[in-house]
């Protein structure tokens, strides 16, 4: 039987965290050879784990400080504390990590940084700069690592292409999808059912950020109702200031009076299946994805899919969906007006996606993510014994 150690310092909230949370929900101990599982993280994050007796939480106070804090209390104090707990396996979903723990495990949930392109959205600023020193100690990180777990092959392929050939084993786990979510394809109507106070609603779903191209959206919902199509476009999820304060200059532009786009803001997470029950249609315009697990999600809730073609997303949807460039409204606004005007293509985009999104579960995540931190704990136990045994 395994001892898990994980490493949460820097899960602070978003994506890393319900990725945390659903793992540990979904994984069986007896069954996957797991003894206990030992958790290192902030308060909040360590308060949305549900309780177990196999699942140990720790809260040294650093790590609910500043990020400085947490960073040197990581690479000065954690591979000790694993190393007390017993652990035979240290796995580091962050990423990062610049300890000497024995036996690593690290995982790729960002691929921004690894992405010179989409760099070079932020200009010179600082955020440039954070996600260059991200570059180096994940790039290091996964060099230094026993194992390393990607999302998809997408996503390995570019982060090697940075990183070079790996020495440690890795493996490709898809995230998992939350119950909750799944709602059968409802009856698509003719868009000639719906007019300018009953419109078609749109939604996307994401982070404001310059990567995720909500003002080309906007820009296209605009061309759709010149030609006359009663669409309204309702944007969900935190924001990046410049990019938001970007995107409220063109929503000023296209929608002055506030009719037809509306930003909510951020969504708790446990809300959004409501959300996704009352819309129409779900879009996905992001160009630098290592998964894309919101894309996920609106499929699973019966909704068809205008998505971006750039990688992973064609491979995440296997299909279901309308693809177009999300760099061009013109082509958003294409593949939009495609989607609206065909009831029949719409359900059988809906009924495809909402079939595909059975393929990914948590369960499944968790079975092949401890198998795999199992795996690489036995192969590095096997090693320091064949070594000490030639010694």
């Amino acid at each position: 039987m395994v001892t898990v150690g994980i490493d949460a310092t820097n899960l602070r909230g978003g994506g890393g965290v319900t990725h945390l949370v659903e793992l540990l929900r979904a994984l069986h101990p007896v069954e996957s050879g797991i003894a206990r599982v030992v958790v290192w993280g902030g308060a909040p994050t360590l308060q949305s784990l549900d309780d177990n007796p196999w699942l140990i939480k720790r809260n040294p106070t650093a790590l609910d400080k500043g990020l400085l804090h947490r960073t040197v209390w990581q690479f000065r104090h954690l591979s000790a504390e694993a190393r007390k707990e017993k652990c035979d396996v240290l796995f580091v979903p962050g990423g990062s990590f610049a300890g000497n723990f024995d036996c690593v495990v690290t995982m790729s949930q960002n691929l921004l940084p690894f992405d010179t392109r989409e760099l070079l959205r932020y200009g010179l600023s600082g955020l440039t700069l954070k996600w260059l020193f991200l570059r180096f100690t994940q790039s290091r990180s996964f060099r230094n690592s026993n194992g390393v777990i990607f999302l998809t092959q997408f996503a390995k392929d570019a982060v090697l292409r940075i990183t070079g050939p790996l020495s440690g084993k890795t493996s490709i786990i898809p995230h998992g999808l939350t119950p909750r979510f799944e709602h059968p394809p409802r009856p698509q109507r003719p868009v000639t059912d719906y007019d300018f106070g009953t419109p078609y609603r749109i939604l996307y779903v994401s982070v404001i950020d310059y990567y995720k191209h909500q003002g080309e959206v906007v820009e296209a919902v605009a061309t759709l109702r010149k030609q006359g199509l009663p669409v309204q476009l309702d944007l969900v999820g935190p924001a990046f200031p410049p990019a938001l304060k970007k995107l409220e200059s063109i929503m000023d532009q296209y929608d002055p009076k506030c009719e037809w786009v509306c930003y909510h803001g951020p969504v708790q997470y446990n809300e959004l299946h409501e959300l996704y029950a009352k819309v129409d249609m779900g879009i996905w315009a992001s160009t630098c994805e290592t998964f894309g697990i919101i894309l996920l999600e609106a499929m699973a809730s019966g909704l068809p899919i205008a998505c971006s073609n750039k990688q992973p997303m064609p491979d995440v949807t296997g299909g279901a969906a309308v693809y177009f460039d999300a760099e061009s409204p013109a082509d958003i606004t294409r593949a939009l007006r495609e989607l609206i005007e065909s009831p029949s293509l719409r359900a059988t985009l809906a009924q495809a996606g909402f079939e595909r999104a059975k393929a990914f579960s948590w369960q499944q995540c968790a079975d092949e993510t401890f198998g795999f931190l199992a795996r690489i704990s036995r192969t590095e136990s096997r090693k320091k014994r064949i070594q000490v045994n030639h010694e």
